[in-house]
């Protein structure tokens, strides 16, 4: 049976974000399409892959914390204040069963040594712990965002 696929757009729906082809062997590549660039993924060991790449749930933990410093770096260019020019997030996504699923994402985003005063540091962590990716996950995966201002 020859099946069509369709792709409607509207006014939230553009372009097409990206292509995603499966490679066999529990792997996927996905290419962004306005710019070409590709990623891979594996299935984790866990879950009868090789973890030899990132896995999808590895990529949705590692978006939050992307976003989370991309949108303070946003901040930081509009409102002329001190900018987040090398701050860093470590990540860890933490796995629940029954249905399997990202059940937590811990975020540690560390801040390069700078003078930020309560208000930058307020106005920070605010955009973080609002960022798009934040609030488009479900509410019962639990994120836990720590903050270190050095």
């Amino acid at each position: 049976m020859n099946k069509r696929c369709f792709i409607i757009f509207d006014k939230k729906y553009k372009m097409i974000t990206s292509k995603v082809t499966y490679m066999g062997a529990l792997r996927t590549e996905a290419t962004h399409l306005q710019s070409n660039t590709t990623i891979y993924t594996d299935a984790p060991k866990d879950n009868h892959g090789k973890g030899e790449m990132f896995s999808p749930t590895d990529l949705v933990a590692t978006a939050l914390a992307s976003c989370m410093i991309s949108v303070m770096g946003i901040v930081a260019m509009k409102e002329g204040i001190t900018p987040v020019d090398g701050t860093t997030a470590e990540v860890t996504k933490v796995m629940y069963a029954e249905p399997r699923r990202i059940g937590e994402v811990h975020v540690k985003i560390t801040f390069p040594k700078g003078k930020y005063s309560d208000k930058e540091k307020k106005m920070y962590e605010h955009a973080a712990n609002t960022c798009p990716v934040a609030k488009s996950l479900h509410p019962d995966l639990k994120q836990v965002v720590e903050f270190i201002w050095q």
